[in-house]
């Protein structure tokens, strides 16, 4: 049976949220899906490298297949360890918007084991450092992690639980923060070895790209 733990009340009673942190690496490291919000949703979260949490996180969703899920890692330096084309620049804007709304889409590193939903037939991954602490506590603890949000394809994203398209049984643990704000979404980037190209402008603006580097290529 999933567990639902109100990370509202337990901050209100002044836990520092250790105890939660390793809850979740743990059942992420048994296979295990969990529930957690991030900015501005709930979202299914998987061990990366964990084929059958990443496939079952993809059914419980609905979606079509070759549906790449999200890769969220705890900083910086882990998301230069499993990427091709992190280059000076790209490292520049990271560290500037990094934790938050900015998505790398990039190449990932030669010789990864893992299977995102696409059948490593993609030649990118969508990566980032995500805002909310607890999230991010638990990708430094347990490495990269699988994230899709936590409703069928299609839906709306969801704000507040507890009904997310999942039996108990599906998952092991809620990570309730409460209804969560309305917010903008991540803006795109993808970096190759050509350059860096704004693929969605979102809660970052390419005035703010730019001023860390002028050379952000926006589509025709």
């Amino acid at each position: 049976m999933a567990e639902t733990i109100s990370l509202t009340d337990l901050i209100s009673a002044g836990s520092d949220l250790s105890e939660e942190v390793t809850k979740a690496v743990e059942a992420l490291r048994e296979g295990r899906l969990i529930i957690a919000p991030i900015e501005h949703a709930y979202v299914f979260v998987a061990d990366a490298f964990n084929h059958g949490a990443v496939k079952k996180m993809h059914i419980l969703r609905g979606d079509a297949l070759g549906v790449a899920a999200q890769v969220i890692v705890g900083d910086v330096k882990t998301a230069t360890g499993i990427t091709n084309e992190f280059g000076p620049t790209t490292q520049a804007i990271c560290e500037k918007f990094w934790p938050g709304l900015l998505t790398l889409n990039i190449p990932p590193a030669q010789g990864l084991v893992w299977d995102l939903g696409d059948a490593r037939s993609l030649d990118e991954i969508a990566i980032r450092v995500p805002a909310s602490d607890f999230l991010r506590r638990v990708a430094l603890a347990a490495g990269p992690l699988a994230m899709a949000s936590a409703n069928r394809a299609g839906m709306p994203p969801k704000r507040r639980g507890p009904l997310f398209p999942a039996l108990d049984a599906d998952y092991a643990y809620f990570f309730d923060a409460g209804e969560l704000a309305e917010g903008p979404t991540s803006t795109v980037i993808s970096v190759k070895s050509d350059g860096i190209t704004l693929k969605r402008a979102g809660a970052i603006s390419l005035a703010e790209l730019r001023s860390v580097t002028p050379n952000i290529a926006v589509p025709a």
